[in-house]
């Protein structure tokens, strides 16, 4: 995992999700609403999340689902 995350930019922990009672997955990228899943998607996301080793997995996780963080074009938020 060090040479996905060369810049260290999920240390930060700029991911974070949440789960209503609908089991509907929303992502959020520094407190800002980036993706919503629904159905298996969401199954399968909270199936992985379970399964995460510790906090840089769980942002990598995440990080790969929005799928356009991978690009080096994300705004730094300092």
């Amino acid at each position: 995992m060090d040479n996905i995350d060369k810049r260290n930019r999920l240390d930060a922990a700029p991911f974070s999700y949440r789960v209503n009672k609908n089991h509907t997955v929303f992502l959020d990228y520094y407190g800002k609403q980036v993706k919503i899943l629904k159905g298996k998607d969401a199954e399968q996301f909270l199936k992985k999340i379970n399964a995460a080793e510790n906090e840089k997995a769980l942002q990598l996780i995440m990080a790969k689902i929005t799928g356009n963080f991978k690009r080096g074009n994300e705004r730094n938020h300092n």
